[in-house]
């Protein structure tokens, strides 16, 4: 029932209510479209807000994760080339042990050769010793194993080094130390070639042994790396898919919508304004 009073407007009074629910609703739309998110905090959904916290939460210890493992993806390559280029270098080592067996050479030649021998393994060290990525070594000696963390869940993947303590004997740093440090005769008749040469041949035999051993071990851990990193990737890709479907706005939606609000606010501006007349109509009457 339209009311003829002066003092209230009830019909005023709908309108204004129905017009500031439209301006809220026409706010909310525009932060949406602004920000692109439906779920922008707790006030708008406080359930869905606590869940996107704690899967962002989740994306960034992830990022984490594959930092750390791409950090020790760089510690395993620079040990793996310099296990490689020993292996290389172990190709020249061997040629010259075999022109060392060669009891007609004289002992300048085997000088020379010795002399060669020695550079060749001091040259292996010397990869050993650059085989450095970020502070760490895997190669030198009293060298650690790289324990890196690979999910969430903390458990870990681990760089074994190629020369501990524990191994020392058998170490591929103590092998090529100990085959640098052999005695070759060098002197012909006072020294018998052969006996020598049967003690440095089981040394060779025994770093090539290591070597290979080191090749294999490593390949395999920094495969396992690689592994690791791909999977966490398709992890994150998965896990800001879903949370895009908790959180992110559909804009082809939220355009749509403001548009409409757009013309409800109109509207509801002009039926306010229809509204605030009523009591006009009444001051017509009464100057009748």
């Amino acid at each position: 029932m339209v009311s003829n009073s002066i003092i209230t407007n009830p019909e005023a009074f709908v309108a204004l209510r129905n017009l500031e629910r439209t301006n809220e609703s026409l706010s909310r739309t525009q932060q949406r479209i602004s920000t692109g998110l439906k779920v922008s905090s707790a006030q708008d959904d406080a359930s869905n807000f606590a869940i996107a916290q704690g899967i962002r939460g989740d994306v960034k210890a992830l990022g984490a994760i594959t930092q750390g493992l791409n950090n020790s993806k760089g510690i395993g390559n620079v040990a793996l080339a310099g296990v490689t280029a020993i292996s290389d270098l172990l190709n020249d080592v061997r040629q010259k042990l075999t022109e060392l067996a060669n009891g007609g050479i004289t002992s300048a030649q085997r000088a020379i050769i010795k002399a060669d021998f020695d550079k060749l393994l001091s040259q292996a060290m010397a990869f050993v010793d650059n085989a450095n990525f970020n502070g760490r070594n895997l190669l030198i000696s009293n060298a650690s194993n790289v324990d890196t963390i690979s999910n969430l869940n903390g458990t870990n993947l681990t760089l074994s080094a190629q020369s501990t303590p524990a191994a020392s004997a058998g170490s591929l740093v103590h092998l090529i130390r100990s085959l640098a440090g052999a005695t070759i005769g060098v002197t012909g008749a006072a020294t018998d070639p052969g006996n020598a040469q049967s003690v440095i041949i089981a040394q060779y035999r025994s770093l090539e042994t290591e070597i290979n051993t080191s090749l294999g071990a490593l390949g395999s851990e920094i495969r396992a790396l690689n592994f690791q990193t791909d999977f966490l990737s398709t992890v994150v890709d998965s896990t800001e898919v879903g949370l895009g479907n908790i959180v992110d706005a559909d804009l082809a939606r939220e355009s749509a919508e403001l548009t409409a609000l757009q013309v409800r606010q109109q509207l509801g501006v002009q039926v306010l304004g229809i509204a605030n007349q009523q009591p006009q109509i009444l001051l017509g009457l009464l100057g009748q």
